[in-house]
């Protein structure tokens, strides 16, 4: 384990470091519309899309959601469906579900409110340690540590640390020192001013250590080389076969049971026909590079408990997961693809 005196001089004036840093952020801290409030629905729903998530992807499909779904009550009584259609384009659909089961939690648990104390909201579905002391802090303005991508590098560097970022030592460091660093009172700014540091300063490759506002407290002597990150697993490559049914305006999709749960996508095949696709793409997942294969299929007889044939037209206000939406957009811009060119 790290000694706190490696990092020693960055705690002895914590005072000095926070009004450095609160002083560049009200001068250069970012204004993000989860920052204009403090409903803590509001701020729940930006932390679990900033999940994995950039900022700038993020904000329209925020400012969507609290159109359509603008409160606890209203999201925990849409169903499943609207939700993942809601969410489409964002990935990471266990998020909208979890959100969906959180929102459900509060309603069941907390009489439709948001308790105000860490231990409650990390009880709901979805959350863990980062995210419950995120929503504590914005919505409440407690001082509660956090530790996510942009603070976790600013301390690394701020505090030197000589080991991979992932490891239990590492974040138990990281957990530590982000909670040394916290003041009585006003926890939300200092939080967002740590995040906006890294967000806009203390950047992965390029550090622009002249713009720091903390840069004398800072121990690394070599910025951009932390934090030392374990090797990534090399990605792996896959191909998925999907079927292309249509006829008279309507398509045959099947509801997912595995990745895309609950989403409607194009039928899948068990193994890919002995002919040419009618289309392949490339997407990512997780470590994981995806070709979605659409081959030209007879439709089944009688579609299964997990099949139906929808109009075309009904296909924009179903949960499609991006990929299976592009091809389908590509193959049937006009229904110009004929249904009878077909494999065997």
């Amino acid at each position: 384990m790290i000694q706190r005196a490696e990092f020693s001089d960055l705690f002895q004036d914590t005072r000095y470091f926070r009004r450095s840093l609160r002083r560049w952020f009200r001068l250069r801290g970012r204004d993000l519309p989860w920052r204009r409030t403090r409903d803590p629905y509001a701020i729940l729903v930006s932390e679990f899309m900033l999940q994995q998530t950039q900022v700038a992807t993020v904000i329209p499909y925020y400012q969507r959601w609290l159109a359509r779904f603008p409160d606890f009550a209203a999201l925990a009584r849409a169903n499943e469906s609207e939700v993942l259609h809601a969410w489409q384009g964002l990935g990471y659909y266990a998020r909208a579900r979890n959100l969906h089961a959180a929102a459900r939690f509060v309603r069941e648990h907390f009489h439709g409110e948001l308790p105000t104390d860490v231990a409650s909201i990390a009880q709901l579905p979805g959350i863990g340690r980062y995210t419950a002391g995120a929503i504590a802090s914005f919505a409440f303005d407690l001082s509660e540590p956090i530790v996510e991508a942009n603070t976790g590098r600013v301390l690394a560097r701020l505090t030197n640390l000589q080991i991979p970022i992932e490891t239990t030592a590492a974040r138990a460091h990281l957990w530590q020192a982000a909670t040394a660093l916290l003041p009585v009172r006003r926890g939300g700014e200092h939080n967002s001013s740590l995040i906006d540091l890294g967000a806009l300063v203390c950047l992965p490759r390029q550090p622009r250590c002249g713009e720091c506002p903390v840069r004398r407290f800072c121990r690394a002597k070599q910025p951009a080389l932390l934090p030392i990150r374990r090797k990534r697993p090399a990605t792996v490559h896959l191909t998925e076969s999907h079927s292309l049914a249509h006829s008279a305006g309507r398509v045959l999709l099947e509801q997912s049971r595995e990745r895309w749960r609950g989403m409607w996508i194009l039928p899948r095949l068990p193994a890919a026909p002995a002919c040419l696709p009618l289309l392949s793409l490339d997407f990512p997942f997780t470590h994981h590079r995806i070709t979605l294969a659409v081959f030209s299929h007879p439709a089944p007889t009688q579609p299964n408990e997990n099949q139906q044939w929808f109009l075309l037209p009904e296909l924009a206000g179903l949960p499609v997961p991006s990929p299976h939406r592009r091809a389908l957009a590509q193959l049937l811009p006009d229904e110009k693809v004929e249904p009878s060119a077909r494999c065997a």
